[in-house]
Formats: structure tokens, sequence, C-alpha cells
């Protein structure tokens, strides 16, 4: 028998779980939750609209600019880009083109980008995920880890599912590598973070266990809820986002620390499926904002521990 990856053998095992639950739950009358089908993006479109979708910032659509840059995608004749899938047979109908972060998704009707969580309905481009977290806690600011802003504060955190990288040893892969149909989310728009952050004595809101690019919507008004009442806002990122959407974000929150996963493109192209140099420009933009700013690189044995890079 050949060997397995440890995600395979946790998702093998959480499979099993899955199925022993699943037919407890069928036999007590509850229903388990339901997996979306498979769809061209990966996620089947919700239909009719979940009470947690608002239109996305950042993205531009043919239903208003006539044309999208196809090359982002699939490159010239002179350089071709490798690409997973091609949208459509033709190339015709209503895309939109995600500009939140670097992978800038062209997205074809019905279908949602990388993240699992921006969805085409019509020419324009929804978060899925607004107000619907799947994992809400007050922690210690230092399990963030942030070990240089408020030590000992407590901080009320939160995330949804999706993610916009692939990295191989995720301990969080549950929440963000699915869609928001696979988790089980609480019902909490930015106006309950913000009253149960001070509920629970938490002077500080967290972003974080999945990655909070991809809510980013439902990450800034938050944020700004939350200065209007006091409460500081700090974001644990990989740093793979562009900049007019940090910009904007660092002008709303006070403290982000960076998830810098390694120091070379392979890496972060084969392990993580993105890239390196955009966490850099996200890194000097932060800085460059005068917010606070902690990097922290997680050490994975064999796959990012060369010394020549730590």
């Amino acid at each position: 028998m050949g060997r397995i990856t440890r995600r395979q053998f946790l998702i093998g095992a959480g499979a099993l779980a899955a199925c022993g639950a699943g037919a407890a739950a069928a036999l007590s009358g509850n229903r388990w939750w339901e997996w979306s089908p498979q769809g061209a993006g990966g996620v089947a479109p919700s239909e009719p609209p979940t009470p947690w979708s608002t239109e996305a910032r950042y993205y531009i659509s043919t239903a208003a600019e006539g044309t999208l840059n196809c090359a982002a995608c699939h490159g010239t004749l002179e350089e071709p880009l490798p690409v997973s899938y091609c949208h459509l047979p033709e190339h015709h109908g209503t895309f939109v083109q995600c500009n939140l972060c670097p992978h800038r998704c062209i997205i074809a009707d019905g279908e949602r980008g990388r993240c699992r969580v921006r969805e085409n309905r019509g020419g324009r481009l929804f978060s899925m995920v607004y107000g619907n977290p799947c994992a809400v806690h007050v922690d210690p600011i230092e399990k963030k880890p942030f070990y240089h802003y408020l030590p000992t504060a407590a901080a009320f955190s939160i995330a949804t599912a999706g993610c916009n990288l692939r990295c191989a040893y995720c301990q969080n892969w549950s929440i963000s590598q699915v869609p928001p149909e696979q988790t089980e989310n609480a019902d909490l728009p930015p106006e309950d973070v913000v009253r149960y952050a001070q509920q629970y004595n938490a002077p500080v809101i967290a972003y974080t266990y999945s990655e909070p690019t991809i809510f980013y919507e439902y990450m800034l008004a938050t944020a700004r809820l939350g200065r209007e009442a006091g409460l500081r806002s700090v974001v644990i990122s990989a740093g793979f986002i562009n900049p007019d959407p940090l910009r904007e974000l660092c002008a709303a929150v006070d403290a982000i620390k960076i998830d810098l996963k390694g120091y070379d493109e392979d890496f972060y192209r084969q392990v993580c499926g993105a890239e390196l140099k955009p966490v850099l420009e996200t890194i000097r933009t932060i800085y460059e904002s005068g917010i606070h700013l902690e990097i922290v690189n997680l050490v994975v044995p064999t796959l990012n521990d060369d010394l020549d890079q730590l």
C-alpha cells in the first residue's frame, strides 16, 4: 500500500466520522448538513440568494465594462499561462473579474472563484459569507499569535469558510478548504459582533482562523463599527491581497499579522497555491501605512525549513 499524506488521512477519517454522524442523524430524524454538488467552479450556485450574501467590492464585469482581459488567465500566444480549466467552450456570456486578490479570478455566471465564497450572479459579484461566520471564539490575543500588541487582551475572534490559498499543511482545512454550504454557520452581522465583543469584555475583534481576505466586506464593516464603539481590530492573514483593498483595510484596522509561509517562489506555488511576490508587497504596504505589523513564519519540516531561507 502506498504512503498517504497527513491531509489524505484526516480527510478519510473525517469522512468515516461524517458517515457515522450522518447515520445517527438520520435515525434520530435530524438532518446532517447538505453537501453542495460540484459544478465547473467547484461549488453549485446558491438559489435563491442567501440572507448572508452582499455585493462584493473590487471587481469588474462584462455587463458594465464590455470585455475582460482573458490574457490574465490564459496569457498570450507568445507566453501562454497554464490554467486548470477554461470557463466555457466559447468565450461569451457575463463574466466578472474579482480584483480582491492577486489570483484575479475570471468567474462565469453562476460560478465562484478559487476562494469558494465569491459568486457571479448575472454579472454582479457577491460575497456569500457576509455576517455568516463558521468559527466564533474568545481567545487570548497571544493565540493569534500577536506577541507585541495589547498583551493579555481578550480577542473576540471570527472566521468564515473559504480561503484563497491551498496550503497542503493547513491545520484549519476543515473550514478553509470548503464552501460555506459545508460548515455550520452562525447568523452574526457586524453589529452583533461588536455587541458580543463588548459583552465578553474583549477590547479586540480578531479576523482569523481561515483567511480574512475572502470575507473582506464583512471584516471591513465590522472593523469600522468596532472602531466607533472603541474596539480595536486585528487581522491574521497570509497577505495574498491586492494593494487597493489592502490600503482601505489598513485605514480601518489597528494591527495585521502576516503568515509568511516561506521565502521561495516554488514553495508558494507548489505547496500554497499562491505567489511570494504579492505577499512581500503586502508586508511593505502595511509597514508604510503605519499600523502595527507582526510577521510569523511557521516552519514545516522538510517543506520550508531551509536555514538559508529562515
